[in-house]
């Protein structure tokens, strides 16, 4: 049963800093000066099987430290970690035979290889069965539209053509955990959303447990259904994306369009976000006023042609919940 267990885990490193210019240089020869990072101080999560857990939070936070943390590559200096019963760091082989890990600027494949011949010495390196293998295969790459690139070098594939061949590569094994760091980066909207389809069928057919970091705040939405902040080294929410926006702002949009271009709004629990031709974007409180009443009111004073109610773009939750990240260090 696949099951994460994070406990107070701590990383720190120490970044060497000298004063520009040559005598900067000259100083630093002489007498060096480190600044301590907590990149990790005192994380603790818990992330049941079959989970979809979007792992968030502005660059420098922690996000990448801890995918190397749970996939073994690095060791914390305090806390415990558990998956499957097993430490990362200290029973790799057992460990990595159960994960897969994909980092969406690295690649695991060859690079002057066949994808094909890279699939292959995977097989080996994880000691696969050579019938499973192929069965696994073959249902991988016609989930991801894969059949035409086999035969072409790694270093001749696109950007998300790789990526979606890093995904094969990370599920040949057939892991019970896979960890997505930026797994979007750079990609167009069609690969984009093939890679999103297919972490969703990965997860409802298979139960995989999928752990992913990103910017991509339509990643989130589309893929996870709870989300995990980190800043500054610390978990500070863990909910689902309705309990992020009430972190941030409780705060929802009336979209109007008015027949009337010039319609002024007058209403005391209403302010106007942004007005483009007949449409208005409105921003107010239901926790004041109900929706109900609110778009009675609208439309009783103005001429309306369409209206439509929505959460504030998520990019915006996530700029605030950042924002309050900083004020907070």
């Amino acid at each position: 049963m696949a099951h994460i267990r994070v406990e107070e885990l701590q990383k720190r490193y120490w970044v060497a800093e000298r004063e520009p210019g040559l005598w900067g240089a000259t100083k630093g020869l002489f007498r060096r000066h480190r600044r301590e990072v907590r990149a990790l101080d005192g994380v603790s999560f818990d992330i049941g099987q079959g989970e979809l857990v979007a792992y968030i939070g502005p660059n420098g936070a922690g996000k990448s430290t801890t995918v190397k943390v749970l996939s073994g590559v690095l060791v914390p200096d305090a806390g415990t970690c558990l998956i499957d019963g097993r430490v990362p760091w200290r029973d790799r082989i057992d460990h990595v035979a159960g994960i897969g890990v994909v980092f969406g600027q690295r690649t695991q494949l060859w690079w002057d290889l066949p994808v094909s011949e890279s699939f292959e010495l995977l097989r080996a390196i994880y000691r696969v069965d050579a019938r499973r293998h192929r069965q696994t295969l073959d249902e991988l790459v016609a989930l991801l539209e894969l059949e035409t690139l086999l035969a072409t070098p790694v270093r001749q594939l696109s950007l998300g053509q790789r990526m979606r061949c890093d995904l094969v590569a990370a599920l040949l094994h057939r892991p019970k955990v896979l960890f997505l760091d930026e797994p979007t980066i750079g990609l167009d909207a069609v690969s984009k959303l093939a890679v999103r389809r297919f972490v969703r069928r990965l997860n409802a057919e298979q139960g995989v447990t999928v752990l992913l970091t990103t910017h991509d705040m339509a990643d989130v939405e589309a893929v996870c259904d709870r989300v995990l902040v980190i800043g500054q080294g610390r978990v500070l929410l863990d909910g689902s994306m309705d309990d992020l926006r009430r972190q941030v702002s409780g705060e929802r949009r009336l979209i109007v369009d008015f027949t009337e271009p010039e319609s002024s709004i007058d209403d005391p629990d209403l302010r106007v976000i942004e007005r483009s031709g007949g449409r208005v974007t409105l921003g107010f409180d239901p926790t004041r006023v109900p929706t109900a009443e609110l778009i009675a009111r609208v439309t009783r004073r103005h001429a309306v042609t369409d209206l439509f109610v929505e959460h504030p773009p998520i990019e915006e939750v996530m700029a605030g919940l950042y924002a309050m990240v900083e004020d907070r260090s």
